[in-house]
């Protein structure tokens, strides 16, 4: 009783046949195809990103200091 006999799988085929037609089910599966080799190909693109990278900002020790003295450090309002 649990189980579907061969006779039943041909009348969910034929039914599905029926509603789709030959020509959705084949473009529905293309799309599918599409879809996977697009997140394969992001996939990809993602693992190489990490090559490019930006040139290590450094900071120059050398520069002089600045003349305008600020005047409101070190002061507290009270």
């Amino acid at each position: 009783m649990g189980s579907l006999s061969i006779w039943h799988w041909i009348v969910v085929i034929a039914v599905v046949l029926l509603l789709f037609g030959r020509g959705k089910i084949s473009d529905l599966m293309g799309d599918v195809a599409q879809g996977i080799k697009a997140f394969k190909k992001g996939m990809q693109d993602d693992d190489k990103a990490p090559e490019k990278q930006e040139p290590v900002k450094t900071i120059d020790h050398n520069a002089p200091a600045p003349t305008a003295a600020r005047s409101d450090v070190g002061s507290k309002v009270v």
